[in-house]
């Protein structure tokens, strides 16, 4: 069955379960490497090795910020295009989207040189963790537009309904990510620089890997030279779909920001190491959950576009409930095995693990709620409903955590660190409720008026 045919046609379990678990894959394997970077380091060279990857964390995440600015928001124009039969100016789509790819991360890493020091001194870094911040973030930012161009484009791959293909180039660059991390901290001892090192690899193999894809691979789109120009209406277009979840990953770099300024203030630098092991298993926890949401984007883009409205509940309902058991589940895991899960990322450092087991226990109380929060935002984004999405993907970063982290800790000290991310998840929760439960009513109204056309039509034959 031709992959649009299947898409309109096809059960909505069955491609959810297609489209989904390759994403879900790809998430957990990058999610691992996060964990098992920070393990290398954490073993190779220390505790302040982590507190040094945690400062660049937020700058890492601007970069990630602009893929899925570019990504998401072409994934989604692609998806519609094809929906509506419109290959060719899905290409189009897919070339500005490369060209931005590109250009956009070369601009944010010639900032980022000439204002080094100060950038990092306003991330968190302290005295003792600014040199092994520099030898971090300097490899990682040489490298900008090779992570932008692998991690923007692989949603192209998802769009046109290859999953799989997709999930190929997000694993392999992993694996190489993980297998070059040993060898150059464990192996080699290069130390953090051999972490950086690591990583750009993997995305340089992962980049290669998806452009050949499109320039000689079996795709359904090509990426051809005469889309290499910037077009005004479609990179506004562009923009204003990804612009949500691009606003989502901005204010993570600024709930970051100010989580790494509350938590040296607080804590000291041992805080920023325990929060770098937090950091890792909450995206270890967050992956999956993003790997169903991205799965079903395709599945309901396509549908909005067909107006298979039937079609698009029903594959948001599915990954709403598929989401949020792996919310539960890993909810439970967490706070079963708090220590043991902090013991692996240091050699016997009793104060840090205490201190991240204890952030954990706490941390992730209200994360079962995620599944929801994450599967609905993500859901705007696939219909070109940029507004809402801004709203749900803001929610929970700009409107509570960022103002909580500015004041609980004023009364609660380190706890009131902790304990912000619960009460923001909860709270977010409820909002993104009520924009969707307007949301369903919207589409019942379509299907009606829908249904009334259609009768029409028939009476008139």
């Amino acid at each position: 069955m031709d992959s649009t045919m299947e898409l309109r046609d096809a059960k909505i379990s069955r491609l959810l379960w297609k489209f989904s678990w390759p994403a879900v894959i790809a998430m957990l394997v990058n999610s691992i490497y996060n964990i098992i970077d920070r393990m290398f380091v954490g073993r190779g060279v220390g505790s302040i090795a982590i507190a040094a990857i945690t400062v660049a964390f937020p700058i890492m995440l601007i970069l990630m910020a602009v893929s899925v600015l570019i990504g998401v928001g072409a994934t989604s124009l692609i998806s519609i295009r094809l929906g509506e039969k419109k290959p060719e100016e899905a290409e189009k789509i897919a070339g500005n989207a490369l060209l931005l790819l590109i250009l956009l991360p070369i601009c944010i890493s010639i900032i980022y040189f000439l204002f080094t020091n100060p950038i990092l001194s306003f991330f968190g870094a302290s005295a003792k963790t600014l040199p092994y911040a520099k030898d971090f973030t300097h490899i990682i930012m040489l490298a900008s537009a090779l992570g932008s161009i692998s991690m923007g484009m692989v949603n192209f791959i998802r769009a046109e309904g290859n999953p799989k293909m997709a999930m190929y180039t997000q694993v392999i660059g992993t694996v190489i990510n993980i297998v070059l991390n040993y060898i150059f901290v464990i192996r080699l001892g290069i130390g953090i620089k051999g972490s950086a090192l690591a990583t750009i690899c993997g995305q340089i193999f992962s980049s290669i890997w998806v452009l050949s894809y499109f320039l000689w691979g079996h795709s359904l789109l090509k990426i051809r030279l005469k889309n290499l120009k910037l077009q005004k209406n479609i990179v506004i277009s562009i923009v204003s779909i990804g612009f949500a979840p691009f606003s989502m990953q901005l204010a993570n770099s600024l709930q970051n920001l100010i989580l790494n300024r509350a938590l040296t203030t607080y804590g000291g630098d041992i805080a920023l190491s325990a929060m770098g092991i937090v950091g890792s298993i909450s995206t270890l926890m967050f992956m999956p959950i993003l790997g169903i949401s991205q799965g079903a984007q395709p599945i309901i883009g396509f549908n909005y576009g067909a107006q298979q409205f039937d079609r698009v509940k029903e594959a948001l309902k599915k990954a709403v409930i598929v989401g949020t058991i792996i919310a539960v589940v890993s909810t439970a895991v967490v706070h079963i095995w708090p220590t043991q899960i902090a013991n692996m990322f240091n050699n016997n450092n009793i104060e840090l693990t205490r201190l991240a087991a204890h952030a954990m226990s706490i941390f992730f109380l209200m994360f079962p709620v995620a599944g929801f929060q994450i599967v609905c935002s993500q859901y705007f984004q696939a219909v070109n409903k940029p507004i809402q999405s801004t709203i749900l993907g803001l929610s929970r970063q700009l409107l509570l955590l960022i103002p909580l982290l500015l004041i609980l800790p004023h009364f609660w000290g380190i706890e009131g660190v902790w304990r912000t991310p619960p009460i923001a998840d909860i709270s977010s929760a409820l909002i993104t409720a009520g924009v969707i439960y307007l949301e369903m009513k919207h589409i019942n109204r379509e299907e009606i008026i829908q249904t009334v056309e259609l009768e029409k039509a028939v009476v008139k034959k």
